[in-house]
C-alpha cells in the first residue's frame, strides 16, 4: 500500500472539522476586548476617545463645558500660529491634498520633500535625513531596518510602544534594561557582545532623548560613553525632546552634550510642531540606505504637499524664533516649581512633561479625574495600572507656550483642593459617582 494512502487513512481516524475544535476568531474577540476595550462600555467619549472641541489651545470645549486642558502636545503653540495657519492655507488652496499621488520611490517626490530633508538635516547637524510620513510607523519602521538577524538589539525598558513595535520585529535577540540603569545597561550589553562576537553581527542600541510619560531624559551622555568598548550604534527617538531642549530646540543629545553621538536621530512633527510627519537623521549613507528599506515608507503614499510645506514653515520658526520654546520653559518651570513647592511629587522629570504622582486606586483616581473636569473645568490625561504601580496615580501635564500663569496658579490651587479630597477618602466609591 503506498504511503499517502495510509497516511489518509490515519488521519480519516481523527475528527479535525468537530465545531468544538472550530475557533471563530470574532467570538474570541467577543469575548476578550483587550486591557483597554474591556472597559469601552464605561470610558468611551470620556475618559477614552473624548471630543476635545474648538481652536487648539490652552482652553478649550468638552462636552459642551470650557475646560482647561493640559493635553495637547502643542508645546511651542504653533497650532494655531497666524503665521503657519496662513501657509496651511495657501498651500492647500494651491495644492489641494492629493499631490503628490503615489509612494515617493515611485512618483510622489517632489522639490519640497528635498527641501524639507535638507532643513532638517542643517537644523538637527547631521548629514542627512529622511522624512517620514508618521511617526508611530517611521520609527517602527526605521529599526526593524537597520538591523540583521545577526544583530542584538538592547532597549531601554519604559522605550514607546512604536520602538518596542520596531524591536519585535526584529529576527534576531534582544535584550532589554531596566528604565535609565546604566548597570542593567552593561549587563545587557555584555549579553548582546558574548552573541554577536559568535554571529558576527552588531549592536543597535534603542532609547529615548525624552521620555514622555514620565518626562525624564534617557542617559545619553552615559550611554555614549560605552560607545567605545561595544561598539554599538545609538538609535534615539526623542519625540518629546524635538523643539523642546537643546540649542533651538535640536534635542536631549544636544541638551546633554552629546548630540554628535547619536547615530540615528529620530523626531516626529506631531508635538513641538503640531503637525503630522516625523523624519530620521543621521549619516548620509545610512540615511540613504533607510530611503530604499523602509517599508513603510516604501509602500505609502507621499506626504501631501500642504503638510510639507506647513512643516517647512513650522521648521523655519523653531529656528528663528526663540521666544516660542522660551514661553513654553517659562509656563513649564512656574508650573513644575509650584507643584513642587506645594508638596506635589512630580518624580525626575527633566523636561517640559510633567507628571504628577498621588496614591489611590482605579475607582479613586476615576472619581477624581471627574470631579476635575466636571467641578473644576481642568482636563489632563489619567495614567493608572499596570502604566505606573499599582496604587498609583498619574496625572499627566503638558504645558505649552499657549499657557498663561494664570492656568498655572489655577491648577495647583486645584490640585491641593483633590489632593486633600483623595486623602480624606472622598473618591472611594466602588462606582461612578456623578460629579456634576
Amino acid at each position: 500500500m503506498r504511503t499517502d494512502t495510509i497516511r489518509v487513512q490515519y488521519l480519516h481516524r481523527f475528527d479535525f472539522s468537530t465545531e468544538q475544535d472550530v475557533l471563530d476568531i470574532f467570538d474570541r474577540i467577543r469575548n476578550d476586548r483587550g486591557p483597554l476595550g474591556q472597559h469601552a462600555k464605561n470610558t468611551h467619549g470620556y475618559f477614552t476617545f473624548p471630543k476635545l472641541e474648538g481652536d487648539i489651545s490652552n482652553r478649550m470645549m468638552f462636552r459642551g463645558k470650557e475646560v482647561l486642558v493640559w493635553s495637547i502636545n502643542n508645546y511651542l503653540g504653533l497650532a494655531n500660529h497666524p503665521e503657519v495657519r496662513k501657509v496651511d492655507a495657501e498651500a492647500a488652496q494651491e495644492w489641494g491634498m492629493g499631490y503628490p499621488m503615489g509612494a515617493r520611490m515611485m512618483s510622489g517626490q517632489t522639490q519640497y520633500h528635498e527641501q524639507l530633508e535638507e532643513n532638517l538635516a542643517s537644523f538637527m547637524q547631521k548629514e542627512d535625513a529622511f522624512l517620514l510620513n508618521f511617526g508611530y510607523q517611521g520609527c517602527q519602521s526605521a529599526i526593524e531596518a537597520l538591523v540583521s538577524r545577526h544583530d542584538v538589539i538592547v532597549y531601554d525598558s519604559e522605550s514607546h510602544a512604536c520602538m518596542v513595535d520596531g524591536v519585535r520585529l526584529h529576527q534576531g535577540k534582544r535584550f532589554v534594561f531596566t528604565h535609565n540603569d546604566m548597570e542593567s545597561f552593561v549587563k545587557q550589553l555584555d549579553r548582546a557582545k558574548n552573541i554577536t562576537d559568535q554571529t558576527g553581527g552588531g549592536i543597535l542600541v534603542v532609547t529615548e532623548g525624552v521620555f514622555g510619560m514620565a518626562g525624564d531624559q534617557g542617559k545619553l551622555k552615559e550611554i555614549a560613553q560605552y560607545k567605545e568598548k561595544y561598539g554599538f550604534r545609538l538609535f534615539v527617538d526623542d519625540a518629546h525632546g524635538f523643539g523642546t531642549v537643546g540649542e533651538n530646540g535640536r534635542g536631549a543629545g544636544d541638551e546633554q552634550g552629546c548630540h554628535e553621538a547619536i547615530d540615528v536621530y529620530f523626531g516626529t512633527f506631531a508635538k513641538a510642531m503640531a503637525t503630522i510627519g516625523a523624519f530620521v537623521a543621521g549619516p548620509k549613507d545610512v540615511i540613504d540606505f533607510l530611503r530604499y528599506n523602509m517599508r513603510s515608507q516604501t509602500f505609502a503614499k507621499s506626504l501631501p504637499m500642504p503638510i510639507v510645506i506647513g512643516a517647512i514653515k513650522r521648521l523655519e520658526m523653531m529656528a528663528t524664533q526663540p521666544q516660542h520654546k522660551e514661553r513654553l520653559w517659562e509656563v513649564a518651570s512656574k508650573l513644575q516649581s509650584g507643584l513642587k513647592e506645594a508638596g506635589f511629587n512630580i518624580g525626575d522629570t527633566n523636561s517640559c512633561v510633567t507628571p504628577v504622582f498621588l496614591q489611590g486606586g482605579l475607582g479613586e483616581a476615576t472619581n477624581l479625574t471627574l470631579d476635575l473636569r466636571e467641578n473644576h473645568g481642568i482636563f489632563c490625561s489619567i495614567v493608572v495600572y499596570p502604566v505606573v504601580p499599582k496604587d498609583v496615580i498619574m496625572l499627566r501635564l503638558i504645558p505649552t507656550a499657549v499657557h498663561t500663569l494664570e492656568d498655572v496658579a489655577y491648577t495647583i490651587e486645584t490640585f491641593k483642593k483633590v489632593k486633600d479630597r483623595l486623602a480624606a477618602g472622598e473618591y472611594q466609591h466602588e462606582g461612578i459617582v456623578d460629579w456634576a
